[in-house]
């Protein structure tokens, strides 16, 4: 079972995702989204770290789950939309965005090999990228730190499957 549900995941993104996300309102997840991520960011937001997003917008594309948002920053909270215009993007694959946000993949290693799309307002992508380094692991709330780290877990295990399965396909040995 675990490893069907891991090769499902594995190749760029829960894909097993894809459906149910597809298939639920906007509104739905607009508001699943606005809590996670004001729950997450509570304490940039009350140090005032985020207010360079009054009035920006960052969009959010994650490959292969199909999930697409736009966040700003309106009295003091983080608000997600769907049809606003983004100044800038952050586009990648589910796995490597999750990497990212467990700290197990560097985003600038990412971004240089094209697995992480930044579009837009470089100036405003990279004061997001900034913050995000910034924010320290512990701070996460624990619930989502724990869930994050064993889906990261989970995603780094089936990709080192993946790659042992390959070279044996390929007759390569290390």
């Amino acid at each position: 079972m675990f490893s069907r549900l891991r090769g499902l995941m594995v190749k760029k993104g829960p894909e097993f995702l894809a459906l149910p996300v597809s298939l639920t309102p906007f509104p739905v997840k607009k508001v699943v989204l606005q809590q996670l991520l004001n729950w997450q960011f509570r304490h940039a937001l009350s140090e005032g770290e985020l207010d360079f997003l009054e009035g920006r917008f960052l969009g959010i594309e994650i490959a292969y789950v199909n999930l697409r948002w736009i966040t700003t920053l309106q009295n003091g909270r983080l608000t997600v939309s769907r049809d606003a215009e983004a100044d800038v993007w952050f586009r990648g694959e589910a796995n490597d965005l999750l990497l990212v946000a467990a700290r197990k993949a560097d985003p600038d290693m990412l971004f240089f090999q094209r697995r992480l799309v930044i579009e837009g307002d470089t100036e405003l992508g990279l004061e997001v990228k900034n913050l995000m380094d910034a924010i320290e692991l512990e701070a996460m709330p624990t619930p989502l730190r724990t869930g994050l780290q064993q889906l990261a877990a989970f995603v780094e295990a089936g990709m080192k499957q993946d790659a042992e399965a390959a070279e044996a396909r390929a007759g390569i040995s290390c």
